[in-house]
């Protein structure tokens, strides 16, 4: 990138064309490839003759090839920097947004959505971390928050824009328009705003060379180990939740608009957490935080098994459950630097985002096999509890012994 680059940065600093950059392009990838499924999924079925299952599997198909790429994307993002990883996902989004606008099969559905996984992987929060990591030296936790709060207005616009553009144009031409947006907004971001190189870590934020972990010797660290388990546990919990929270509360004998409502609080207790994670940051550490995060999933689970229909229970649950798990998410972007070091972030960075990727994919099924293997939601509430808790646990373990102070304070 030329000089007159505005995100030609020092490490130490990044600038904030970059980071109000990435915000935007992760609203719009966000918006236009993750939540628009959920508004594509009746159009689909009714066109493809399909059942809801098949046409919801190619959903899950692409967030298990994203999980599948996220390392490989990661280390790429270390040699050669985000730029035309960035640039060519978005591009591939274009593509392939284009070609769902025309599937005609369920063959085809997969075929694409296996695609844009791959879109995914180089376009949404993984890649983005990994160039907020290698820019914005000792300032890349705080950066990192500010970045997953643009993300969390991604549903916000997109939900209203698609179901506008469906009922305007047909899901069809809807999906063409959201090609389109993407074409417009993020290509261009990525390619003038990104640097061109990966650069090189900070040595005061980064640890000692000798203390990194070589990518491929990952999983011998019993640390990488449990916080994959970590990860892994919190997702399967976060996604299974996501997907049967208003069935679970429907099956209780709430109404649907109370149920609606605490469905709705849980978004911006997300945005509440990552505020406080903001704020915490000036003090504790990232696995101090994440200890706290990780903490609240099971309490907030162990209120929802409690509270039947009481709505003062269900508003803790929503508080702790949206509050844990939008600190999380910039818990999994900042810890690796704060137990590793900013060397080969990228590729570290993506293997623990691979489990995350994955259990998004099967905890829904996960949660309906516990439903129907113990015949109702209780049991298989209790269920997610005990997983929350090893999820805790493993977390603790990983982190026990880490910084006890904000890498911005050493």
């Amino acid at each position: 990138m030329s000089s007159a680059s505005p995100s030609h940065q020092t490490a130490a600093g990044g600038s904030w064309q970059l980071l109000v950059a990435l915000g935007v392009t992760q609203i719009v990838s966000w918006g236009s490839i993750y939540y628009a499924f959920a508004l594509l999924l009746e159009p689909l079925q009714r066109d493809l003759g399909a059942g809801r299952s098949e046409v919801a599997g190619s959903f899950s198909m692409a967030l298990l090839v994203s999980g599948l790429c996220a390392t490989w994307i990661g280390r790429t993002i270390d040699r050669r920097g985000g730029r035309w990883v960035m640039t060519l996902g978005s591009l591939a989004a274009v593509v392939l947004l284009a070609a769902l606008s025309q599937v005609q099969s369920t063959a085809a559905l997969y075929l694409v959505w296996t695609g844009l996984g791959v879109a995914m992987a180089a376009t949404l929060y993984e890649p983005a971390f990994v160039v907020i990591a290698q820019v914005y030296g000792l300032h890349y936790r705080r950066a990192l928050t500010v970045l997953t709060l643009f993300g969390g207005l991604a549903s916000t616009v997109f939900w209203p824009l698609t179901t506008f553009l469906v009922e305007r144009h047909g899901w069809r031409e809807a999906v063409l328009w959201l090609a389109a947006i993407n074409l417009v907004i993020c290509v261009p971001l990525h390619l003038w705003f990104l640097p061109r190189s990966s650069g090189a870590p900070a040595p005061a934020a980064a640890r000692p060379a000798q203390q990194a972990v070589p990518p491929l010797r990952l999983w011998s660290d019993h640390r990488f180990r449990a916080l994959t388990v970590a990860f892994l546990a919190h997702y399967v919990v976060v996604s299974a939740i996501a997907a049967h929270l208003i069935a679970l509360l429907l099956a209780r004998g709430m109404s649907a608009a109370a149920a609606a409502g605490i469905g709705a609080l849980i978004g911006p207790m997300q945005v509440a957490g990552r505020i406080v994670e903001f704020g915490a940051s000036r003090w504790a550490s990232v696995g101090q935080v994440g200890r706290i995060a990780a903490f609240a999933m099971p309490l907030s689970l162990l209120a929802l098994l409690a509270a039947g229909t009481d709505l003062l229970w269900l508003t803790a649950f929503a508080v702790l459950f949206g509050a844990g798990n939008g600190a999380m998410t910039v818990v999994r972007g900042a810890l690796p630097v704060e137990l590793y070091g900013r060397e080969r972030y990228g590729a570290i960075a993506g293997a623990l985002a691979t489990p995350g990727l994955l259990a998004r994919a099967v905890g829904p099924v996960f949660a309906a096999l516990l439903w129907s293997a113990f015949g109702g939601y209780g049991p298989a509430t209790a269920v997610l509890v005990a997983v929350a808790a090893v999820g805790t646990t493993a977390f603790a373990y990983a982190t026990r012994g880490a910084a006890q102070a904000p890498p911005a304070s050493r």
